[in-house]
């Protein structure tokens, strides 16, 4: 993410006063009494736990809100400028089929000249780390990928105003470590204004001028220039679950019982993959050749680059992908093959996307499909474990949590059932400190239990708190493990 240009519009102010926001149907607002201010070629830095409407506050800042989005808006917010916006979920923002048609529809949409079109485009992907794919399909793309040419969208224009919403969540660490330097760079330019809503803390908060903490409750607890925040607010940001910078590379939780690299040595191995192929397309293979095993209450980590194979292995492995050559057998039997009801019982799947996997339009029923009795029993103390008691979350709509509740409810759909093999893709994106820790104590203590668990994750502290066996795949090739 290399190299700058000079912006069509000059950075913009934003100034906020009393700000409140309230989904239409919604009992109590997503944020309220929010006030800050902006100079223009500034960063204000967005934290809170989940739910504490931190993205929502973002797209009140795009535009989205109220004109795209039904609710109601009150306070007063002046937003100088053009802006461009990445949203939490990359996907939903994609429209066009190619990478590189992508780009090109933002432009055109804004009246660029196809010759003007011709030289920023390739030069946006370039700067994303998206060189070489712009004939690619938008939706085979990886999830890191697809993150990659949102920001190519979003900063093709060379907006005023850039609006990020937890833009490194799907990033690898050198995609994550490219994207902070871009935005340095542009912020030392004074080339655009940066409303940044991000978890990893330690490398957004020296970008920022000015800080904004919410509570849970959507409520400020502080605003400020950043030094000034910390030093009045540490106690109670750390209260709330918000993660601080200095703090994410702690020590974790112990590992507990089980914890480690070892296998059990109970028998043969639960999950067994020999000779992997696959590919959405021919002759563009993803996975490459991939043979491994994985034991009974064993912990794995999948690491490796965007675009490396990561998920596509994970589906393969619990049947939602069949292999183009090679097999996978699941407690000895062929997961691709089995119905969906037994499947669900032998293994979990966890989506990077967790909307993609929703099917009911309130938690409650989301949850409860398909239960038998002995499961819907267990629910309830499951879902208080996740943060999610049905008491508070039952009657809402799975499509209304934030990232990171979402993320959980995916999480409470496969662990309900108990099953013997648990992969997740990237779980701790959007997690807030409070959700973090209670999804660790809980797949350690499934893992105790003897689940196996496969963790495709970029999440470096994730890896060491489990104590995980760490295999590498790379252009679909194994590297390590």
């Amino acid at each position: 993410m290399t190299g700058a240009a000079a912006p069509l519009t000059a950075p913009g102010r934003i100034v906020a006063d009393g700000l409140t926001f309230t989904y239409r149907g919604a009992t109590r607002p997503a944020f309220h009494d929010v006030s800050f201010e902006v100079e223009p070629g500034g960063c204000l830095l967005v934290v809170g736990p989940s739910g504490s409407g931190k993205s929502t506050l973002a797209l009140v800042i795009a535009g989205l809100i109220p004109g795209d989005i039904l609710g109601e808006l009150s306070g007063t917010l002046t937003v100088e400028g053009s802006s461009g916006i990445v949203f939490q979920d990359p996907g939903s923002q994609l429209t066009m089929e190619r990478v590189e048609d992508e780009v090109a529809f933002g432009l055109e949409s804004l009246g660029w000249s196809r010759d003007a079109m011709g030289e920023r485009v390739p030069a946006a992907l370039a700067e994303a780390g998206l060189a070489g794919l712009e004939r690619r399909r938008s939706h085979r793309l990886s999830g890191g990928q697809q993150q990659r040419l949102a920001l190519a969208g979003a900063l093709a224009p060379r907006p005023g105003i850039l609006v990020l919403d937890e833009p490194t969540a799907n990033l690898d660490p050198d995609g994550a470590a490219a994207l902070f330097e871009r935005l340095a760079a542009l912020l030392a330019e004074g080339s655009v204004t940066v409303v940044l809503v991000e978890h990893r803390v330690d490398a957004a908060w020296p970008l920022a001028t000015v800080v904004l903490a919410l509570d849970g409750d959507g409520a400020p607890i502080d605003v400020g220039k950043p030094g000034l925040v910390l030093k009045r607010s540490r106690t109670r940001m750390a209260a709330a679950g918000i993660w601080l910078p200095g703090k994410t590379l702690e020590p974790g939780p112990g590992p507990g019982p089980g914890a480690g690299t070892e296998r059990l040595a109970d028998g043969d191995p639960m999950l067994i993959a020999d000779g992997l192929r696959f590919g959405y397309e021919r002759d563009a293979p993803v996975v490459r050749d991939v043979s491994l095993s994985i034991s009974r209450g064993e912990r794995v980590a999948l690491l490796g680059p965007n675009g490396g194979g990561k998920s596509t292995l994970g589906r393969l492995l619990v049947g939602l992908l069949r292999p183009d050559h090679g097999e996978v057998r699941l407690v000895g039997r062929d997961p691709s093959r089995l119905k969906p009801h037994d499947l669900a019982r032998l293994a979990g799947y966890v989506f990077q996307d967790p909307e993609s996997g929703f099917l009911a339009n309130t938690v409650s029923e989301e949850v409860g499909l398909g239960l038998t009795p002995e499961e819907a029993e267990r629910l309830p103390t499951l879902m208080d474990a996740l943060d999610l008691p049905l008491a508070s979350f039952g009657e809402r709509s799975p499509y209304r949590l934030s990232g990171g509740e979402a993320r959980r409810l995916s999480l409470a759909v496969a662990l309900v059932r108990d099953p013997e093999v648990l992969v997740l893709d990237e779980p701790t994106f959007g997690q807030d400190r409070h959700g973090y820790d209670g999804l660790l104590r809980i797949l350690r203590d499934r893992a105790g239990a003897g689940t196996a668990l496969v963790v495709a994750t970029h999440d470096l502290r994730l890896v060491r708190d489990l104590g995980a066996r760490v295999i590498e795949i790379d252009d679909g090739w194994l590297v390590t493990g």
